[in-house]
């Protein structure tokens, strides 16, 4: 009897010692869990703030509905390689659940870090993924990363830009050359404009004082339009940069609605307000739903939005309900912003 009952006692101490075990290694399995993400974004900028803006406040939304919490830790190096991979680095150590990594350098830095270390990686703002080589396909990304693309149809902003201006002759490409956004959007623009017979001038910078540099030469050589794709770069240096262009009644397009809040005429592309909160639905399907990243597919938007900055629009002499209805038919939706730093503050 004293047997049983001591086999009964030992029985039940295992049983309490695994259970504790595994919630002190991090076993999700109830109400009220804790998931650790890291998020980190490439720069500080007004694109890339609103994705982790929105990752962050879908996360609340979805922590509240399902009872569970995210423990956020956020950083973002402004560009600098070293202090990315520090950033990182202090995640794994920190024994994050997931990571996330906002623009193109993030991602490839966080698929080198988890080579030995498989912790799923979510990327969001990755303009190629398949070129960047993070991923096998689109459909089935094959590893541990997988996320939200920014793909931008360059094509039609060129067209977008002719039906404004069919008699233009010169066209200024703004970049960095450093930047994967670029690469594409860049070389579709110079095929684009060729079969055109529109002449090209490029002019790029590696910093803010090359982008403004760039931007006065871009001037200097009488460009008729300037086009620049979803460039961090250039991004981070645009509040400083618009002026240039506005001063010279030159019109500027860009690849994403957070230069037009900068100034610039036009942002055609990705809501970044909507990729981030698919983005962290994604990353909700991973750690809650247990979906596997090699096989979650990469999730594309349709690029059709045509942001116009009003004041922009009227310093160079043009009227916003005219250029709405000329950009209309190749857009699935025009709308008007006016300039600002930032769309706004994340909500506590």
């Amino acid at each position: 009897m004293k047997k049983q009952v001591l086999k009964k006692l030992t029985a039940l101490s295992l049983t309490v010692l695994t259970l504790l075990s595994l919630a002190a290694c991090g076993q999700k399995t109830g109400e009220g869990n804790a998931y650790k993400v890291g998020i980190c974004s490439y720069v500080d900028d007004a694109s890339l703030n609103q994705i982790n803006e929105n990752i962050q406040s879908r996360l609340k939304e979805i922590g509240q509905e399902r009872g569970v919490t995210f423990e956020i830790a956020y950083d973002n190096p402004n560009a600098d390689t070293t202090v990315m991979n520090q950033i990182i680095q202090s995640f794994l150590a920190d024994k994050v659940d997931l990571m996330v990594g906002i623009a193109t350098p993030v991602a490839m830095a966080m698929e080198a870090a988890t080579e030995d270390d498989p912790i799923p990686v979510i990327f969001s703002a990755v303009s190629d993924p398949v070129g960047a080589l993070l991923v096998d396909s689109l459909e089935a990304p094959g590893g541990n990363l997988t996320g939200t693309s920014d793909y931008l149809d360059t094509n039609t902003i060129l067209e977008l830009m002719l039906a404004l201006d069919p008699d233009m002759e010169k066209v200024g490409l703004l970049y960095d050359p450093g930047q994967d956004s670029s690469t594409a959007p860049i070389a579709h623009a110079k095929e684009y404009l060729a079969e055109k017979n529109i002449e090209v001038v490029e002019r790029t910078g590696t910093t803010a004082s090359e982008v403004l540099l760039a931007a006065q030469a871009l001037v200097a050589d009488g460009v008729d339009a300037v086009f620049t794709p979803t460039d961090n770069t250039v991004m981070k240096a645009y509040l400083a940069v618009y002026e240039t262009f506005l001063e010279a009644r030159i019109p500027h397009y860009t690849g994403a609605d957070s230069f037009a809040l900068n100034g610039a005429f036009l942002g055609y592309g990705v809501d970044y307000a909507a990729l981030g909160r698919e983005t962290a639905d994604m990353i909700a399907s991973v750690l809650l739903d247990g979906a596997d990243p090699a096989a979650l597919a990469v999730k594309t938007f349709d690029n059709g939005t045509a942001t116009i900055n009003t004041e922009t629009c009227a310093a160079l002499g043009y009227d916003y309900d005219e250029v709405a209805a000329l950009f209309a038919p190749l857009s699935d939706k025009v709308q008007p912003i006016t300039t600002a730093e930032e769309f706004g503050d994340l909500e506590g």
